[in-house]
């Protein structure tokens, strides 16, 4: 069984989309099982994740022989081959265990999906599309999560008003209702960021809200 403080991912499919994932969740410290049916696809990603297997993710005794039913997450990122993606889902789903993610390559695919019981159909060009969005609307804003309809998570550059305050002065959770999760500053993460650290020109904030709020704190903080 997955520890549960170590979550253990399987992404289904390296393509662009999937291979992102993968190595994301990877450098992040997680666990991560890469799973494709081109071996040339297993053998690229193989020094980037904990494990790389070449498997018909549409045979279901394939998928059992792996474990995948002892995952916290599997995200199916199989690219053009709708009907693959989706037996695939309803293989995992059929299965039981993992949360399943899919990747949708349109709006109908991702209906099907939410039909046959994918917990999350995710859009990746439509979610860049977000990402492009706010990034031109405030370049301090480095990414955009879109959690729900209601919740995202930016991360933000310290802006040239915030550099020498710390969290307590900004107040940005009495002024905005949003909550600063972290502070990243290069390759490290501050979870527990104190309210009198200071910010420097270096930091990244990561912080929630609903998606209204977020957009009052970006303009306020936007920088040209």
């Amino acid at each position: 069984m997955a520890n549960a403080a170590k979550k253990q991912f399987a992404v289904i499919g390296m393509g662009r989309f999937g291979l992102s994932v993968a190595t994301a969740l990877s450098n992040m410290g997680f666990d991560v099982l890469a799973i494709d049916a081109d071996e040339h696809h297993t053998q690229a990603v193989a020094n980037l994740v904990t494990h790389a297997v070449s498997a018909d993710s549409t045979d279901e005794d394939a998928l059992r022989a792996l474990g995948i039913r002892n995952f916290d997450v599997v995200v199916v990122a199989i690219g053009e081959d709708i009907q693959a993606s989706i037996l695939t889902t309803l293989i995992l789903k059929d299965m039981g265990g993992p949360l399943i993610v899919v990747k949708a390559q349109n709006e109908l695919h991702g209906k099907v999906l939410q039909k046959i019981g994918a917990d999350k159909v995710i859009f990746p060009e439509r979610d860049m599309g977000l990402r492009v969005a706010h990034h031109l609307t405030s370049p301090n804003i480095l990414d955009y999560i879109e959690l729900s309809d209601e919740y995202s998570i930016v991360e933000m550059r310290v802006s040239s008003q915030m550099i020498g305050k710390n969290l307590k002065e900004l107040d940005i959770r009495a002024r905005f209702g949003c909550n600063v999760m972290a502070i990243k500053q290069g390759s490290k993460m501050n979870i527990s960021p104190a309210a009198t650290d200071r910010l420097t020109e270096e930091d990244v904030l990561v912080i929630v809200g609903e998606k209204n709020d977020l957009t009052k704190l970006e303009l306020a903080y936007a920088e040209s």
